[in-house]
């Protein structure tokens, strides 16, 4: 077959020009009559490896599918395509399989799609012994060749059986394809089919177009609002992905009643009614799919253009296959993951599950491998580094550096030295003869006196107690990022054992420093610790101010405020006190999404701040004021001239309503006005806001729960004051209560 040969056929079938990166070799290979193993990502091209080749070759190729909706969907484009290809499945009547056996054996089929369990039914190894002598078996193609390892993220036991395909047509070529498997997953598909010497490809599965955010769940409604708002903000069709039947609906239905255009998938709905929804869905219909994981797999959507996880996955692979859904055609698009332990509990109760049919006893090899693929997600989840070198790692590709498209990279949290904590992890880790997982190392480091410990006489090493001076959350933390960093690797077996490397001894021997991302988002120091500080007063003031408009943004949005900026931030923020978005874009903490959320509320602080106190000499420097022309020209013109602009008609005796219709405003807009210059420390009379009846209610109201949660005073409240009223009087209340 000449280059030019596959390249038409390419063309004329399918429509491209050129073939993407690895098909050419994984279609030569399996043209030569060589098993071969493509791991490509999803929307990386992985059918054309099978099926142009099977337009080339004499006879009909068998392709493996888990998913009669995969099968429909690879049949249809195929038909379209005027490639003769069919499925043979459950859903067809008698009648149906019978006249598509038929067209198989009349040579007009080139692609036929079996499911595992009908391949090695006799009656349908029987029709294969027929085809077989009549036209030819071109190649096998297991599709979703993970399911065929006990290792991979969706192990299905009849894709065992696939290994019968070498024994029944020893001469025949199989080709295995799927979007994700560790070097432990190939080996075992390898195996498990039969291959001989395999032509393996492994495509990079470093998706640049994604990115990578973690959310945690902070309630029931909470975290739906949260859902709903990321929803609203994304433009395209997307995937919402629940773990079980009952959140599926319940999610589909409040979407709905929230306008959004959501429908439901899952398995406890008929064949006909998964069909008519996906249907829906691939069309543009509707706008968002809820589902479990059993949709997505071989769906060819290429505009998916954010996959959400409302619920935690089960394992990395799984996750990096569902939210690969999103973005096929290379386009930037979102994916989220939702962090709830309760998620966590569910998922380590279905392992619990997991028994032998025939016996009913545990099957505790499974479970052991589950439970450390679940720890490899929490790790993901609760990681402060790059996800997208996370996610690389585990699939044994490395990568360095800023992605610049997670949550992580745009929004890094401080760093810290930690290379003598890392040596002395190490060290035991090396102590201990690498022969243990990172709670044990723990254990010893802060000198545990628990009886795994004491029985290998680890009490007797010189790593024992070392680490009495960390807490138990700041080791795990450490741990974690010691793998996602590289400096640690760990075994895959489910026992997730502690190995050293290379890396590991430069750390060891002083020749690497270990800078650790820090989580902790702690209170600002007391006033006493901060006024013997050497900041200056009108940085500390400042500090206050800005604290007190992120907490203001944080109950609006019923997060807590480390949520919006860390503290850290903030002092940074006070100090540098930048007033363009490109200055205010250098501060740690800052991302492309908080600079363009945030930057001009915090903008208008700083430069009410300057009204007060002026800095004392202009410079180019970051710490100075600009020159008008360079401030930001929603900051210049519409923060702190504009609430000027409002209390001064206020002043002159207009009520709300009025100054919302001269000003073209909307009223909640004039109320946020005052309510900020209030929290910046204006002295304004809101007697004709609030009359003093209902101001005195109020200020009982904050004297007995405080002023943390605007929900909670509505709620205490009776809900007979408003929101706006309420907020007005905790920004004088705050003022009065909280020292400089």
């Amino acid at each position: 077959m000449t280059s030019d040969s596959l390249q038409q056929t390419l063309k004329q079938y399918f429509g491209y020009d050129s073939f993407r990166a690895g098909q050419r070799e994984i279609i030569e290979a399996h043209l030569a009559g060589r098993d071969t193993l493509a791991i490509m990502p999803t929307g990386g091209g992985k059918s054309i490896c099978f099926q142009l080749p099977a337009l080339l070759k004499d006879g009909v190729t068998i392709v493996v599918s888990p998913l009669i909706a995969l099968m429909q969907d690879q049949v249809t484009a195929l038909k379209e395509n005027g490639i003769g290809a069919t499925f043979l499945n459950s859903t067809l009547s008698v009648r149906e399989a019978n006249l598509r056996s038929q067209a198989v054996l009349d040579g007009v089929i080139k692609l036929t799609y079996v499911a595992p369990e009908r391949l090695f039914a006799q009656q349908f190894i029987e029709f294969l012994k027929i085809v077989n002598q009549k036209i030819g078996i071109a190649g096998f193609a297991i599709d979703e060749a993970h399911c065929v390892s006990e290792w991979g993220h969706d192990f299905r036991p009849e894709y065992r059986q696939l290994r019968q395909i070498r024994q029944l047509y020893p001469d025949v070529p199989v080709i295995g394809l799927t979007a994700t498997a560790t070097e432990r997953v190939r080996e075992d598909i390898s195996q498990q089919l039969g291959m001989y010497q395999p032509y393996i490809h492994v495509a990079s599965f470093n998706r640049t177009n994604l990115y990578y955010e973690v959310i945690p769940k902070q309630g029931t409604e909470q975290s739906y609002l949260n859902l709903l708002q990321q929803i609203k903000r994304m433009q395209g069709s997307g995937i919402v992905y629940c773990l079980s039947r009952k959140r599926v609906t319940e999610i589909a239905e409040r979407l709905r009643e929230d306008g959004i255009a959501a429908i439901p998938y899952h398995a406890g709905l008929s064949a006909k009614e998964r069909e008519e929804n996906q249907t829906r869905w691939i069309r543009d219909d509707v706008q968002v799919m809820v589902a479990t994981i059993a949709f997505g797999m071989g769906i060819n959507k290429p505009d998916v253009r954010f996959v959400i996880h409302y619920d935690l996955p089960r394992n990395i692979e799984g996750y990096y296959q569902e939210s690969g859904r999103a973005g096929r055609d290379g386009e930037d698009s979102h994916c989220t993951l939702f962090l709830g332990y309760q998620d966590l509990e569910t998922i380590k109760y279905l392992i619990a599950q997991k028994v032998d049919p025939h016996s009913n006893e545990p099957l505790e090899a499974e479970q052991r491998i589950a439970y450390q693929q679940l720890r490899q997600v929490v790790d993901y989840a609760e990681g402060v580094t790059c996800r997208r070198a996370i996610l690389l790692r585990y699939f044994g590709e490395n990568f360095h550096g800023n992605c610049r498209n997670c949550d992580n990279c745009l929004t890094p949290k401080p760093m810290e030295d930690w290379t003598v904590e890392s040596q002395k992890f190490l060290s035991c880790v090396a102590r201990t003869k690498e022969r243990f997982g990172a709670g044990h190392i723990i254990d010893v480091l802060r000198g545990s006196r628990k009886e795994k410990v004491l029985q290998h006489q680890h009490d007797q090493l010189s790593t024992y107690g070392i680490g009495k001076d960390r807490s138990l959350d700041e080791w795990r933390q450490l741990s974690r990022s010691l793998l996602h960093q590289g400096y640690l690797t760990q075994t895959t077996d489910g026992y997730a054992i502690l190995k050293l490397n290379d890396r590991s001894w430069e750390v060891m021997r002083g020749q690497r420093n270990v800078l650790l991302p820090i989580e902790r988002d702690t209170e600002p120091a007391t006033v006493v610790e901060r006024e013997t500080s050497e900041s200056p007063v009108d940085v500390e003031i400042l500090f206050k101010r800005l604290r007190l408009l992120r907490k203001n943004l944080a109950d609006g949005q019923e997060v807590p405020p480390y949520v919006i900026f860390s503290n850290a931030t903030l002092n940074q923020m006070a100090e540098q006190q930048p007033t363009t978005r490109k200055d205010f874009a250098k501060l740690s903490g800052v991302g492309a999404k908080k600079l363009e959320q945030y930057a001009d509320d915090f903008i208008a602080i700083i430069l009410e701040h300057h009204l007060q106190y002026p800095p004392a000499e202009p410079t180019a420097s970051v710490n100075s004021r600009v020159k008008p022309e360079s401030v930001t020209p929603k900051a210049k013109i519409s923060k702190v001239s504009t609430q000027r602009e409002t209390l001064a008609m206020y002043e002159n005796g207009l009520d709300i309503d009025e100054i919302a219709r001269d000003r073209g405003l909307k009223p909640a807009t004039v109320w946020t006005h005052l309510t900020q210059l209030l929290e910046s420390g204006y002295a304004i009379n809101i007697d004709r806001l609030v009359s003093p009846e209902r101001q005195n209610v109020i200020y009982e109201a904050l004297e007995v729960i405080g002023g943390d949660s605007l929900r909670n005073l509505f709620d205490h409240l009776r809900e007979e004051y408003t929101y706006d009223e309420i907020k007005v009087v905790r920004a004088i209340w705050q003022n009065e209560n909280e020292p400089l």
